[in-house]
């Protein structure tokens, strides 16, 4: 593959995630200013940041982590609310299958909400792309770099500027996901999936430590993968032989 075709295909993932780059700016920030609220140190934030790499999931490990959880409860929490990840891998695995084995572990890695957005939507327009995951790795590693540079910031100006946090900076983070699930919503799939969770998510919203979000977690992506595996057996069907 010529490498002016790498570059361009790179140069175009970073450049079509700038808006979930300022999207997920002050998440990071928040994130970053919430790690002093948990009594862990700048190093350990940012150590989070690098290698765990799921704003979600840190949100909820620090929290956790703030109210003297154990470590299994952490790990579980975090768990079920990354299972979201799997719908993800499942959509994109056709058109990484073909990748060796360390392609598809660092775009696994770097695969985030806001990542899946931006590449689902370049290969359902460029299905047969040769050179997509270099335009994946651009977007991933865009928004990784991202969160680490806010993360910084949040964990700096967190120490100074103790309620950061409580500036009203959570409404970016509610308008990225908006903008990452609408678009989703024409698969069948994904529509049951965003119902059920929703619903869920709201009928059990009075249980304590947000046990309705996981359950809604749960929810959600259990019907989605049911719901992708019957479209996808009733079209082999309709298939002709």
């Amino acid at each position: 593959m010529p490498r002016s075709s790498r570059l361009s295909q790179f140069t175009a993932g970073v450049r079509d995630t700038v808006p979930m780059l300022v999207g997920a700016a002050p998440f990071g920030m928040i994130f970053g200013a919430l790690v002093a609220t948990a009594q862990l140190s700048v190093w350990q934030g940012q150590l989070m940041s690098l290698t765990v790499f799921a704003g979600s999931s840190q949100f909820i490990a620090v929290g956790l982590i703030a109210g003297h959880a154990s470590m299994l409860v952490i790990w579980l929490a975090t768990l079920i609310v990354n299972l979201r990840h799997m719908l993800y891998a499942a959509s994109l695995m056709p058109y990484v299958r073909h990748l060796p084995r360390r392609w598809r572990w660092t775009l696994g890695f770097l695969l985030t909400d806001e990542t899946f957005a931006v590449v689902d939507r370049y290969y359902r327009e460029h299905p047969h792309a040769k050179d997509g995951h270099w335009y994946f790795f651009g977007s991933g590693l865009s928004m990784y770099a991202n969160w680490q540079c806010w993360t910084l910031i949040g964990l700096l100006f967190g120490a100074i500027f103790p309620k950061l946090q409580t500036l009203g900076l959570d409404f970016a983070m509610v308008a990225t996901f908006i903008a990452i699930v609408v678009p989703q919503l024409y698969r069948r799939p994904h529509l049951l999936a965003a119902i059920v969770a929703g619903s869920t998510a709201y009928a059990f919203q009075s249980l304590p430590y947000k046990l309705g979000l996981l359950l809604a977690v749960v929810a959600g992506v259990g019907t989605g993968m049911v719901s992708s595996r019957f479209s996808t057996n009733k079209q082999k069907e309709v298939e002709p032989a």
